[in-house]
C-alpha cells in the first residue's frame, strides 16, 4: 500500500475551500470541549469509525482529522485499505489548526499545543 497522503492545517484551509469535507474523528467528549468551526463538517468518532466509514463519500476529498494526527492516520490508511483514494491525514490535527488560529469553538486549551509548530504555507 502507498503511504498516505498528509496536508498540514494551512493546506487543509485551501482543500477545504475547493470543495473538500473535513471529517473529524475525535471523540464526543474531545468535540463538546472544542470544535472545528468549518462548513459541512462530517463527525465520526474514532470508536464508531469502523462500522461507519462507509457514510463517507468516495467522490469528493476528505481530510481526516484528530488531535494530534495519530488516529487520523490510522483512519486515512483504513479508508485507504477500503478503496477510498481522495483522503488525506491532516497532519498536526487541531493543535496544529488551533496553533494557525483557524476557525473552532470552544476552549482552545483544551488540546495541547504541538512541539513541532512549524507548519506548510
Amino acid at each position: 500500500m502507498e503511504d498516505a497522503k498528509e496536508v498540514c492545517p494551512t493546506r487543509s484551509q485551501k482543500r477545504l475551500k475547493e470543495g473538500a469535507v473535513l471529517v473529524d474523528i475525535r471523540e464526543q467528549d474531545e468535540i463538546a470541549r472544542l470544535s472545528f468551526n468549518v462548513p459541512g463538517l462530517i463527525t465520526i468518532p474514532f470508536s464508531e469509525f469502523e462500522t461507519r466509514f462507509s457514510e463517507l463519500p468516495k467522490d469528493k476529498d476528505l481530510i481526516i482529522a484528530s488531535n494530534h494526527g495519530t488516529r487520523s492516520l490510522k483512519a486515512t490508511y483504513f479508508m485507504m485499505y477500503h478503496g477510498y483514494d481522495r483522503v488525506f491525514n491532516m497532519s498536526g490535527g487541531m493543535a496544529k489548526w488551533v496553533f494557525r488560529q483557524f476557525p473552532i469553538k470552544g476552549d482552545p486549551t483544551a488540546v495541547e499545543m504541538p512541539a513541532n509548530t512549524s507548519c506548510c504555507g
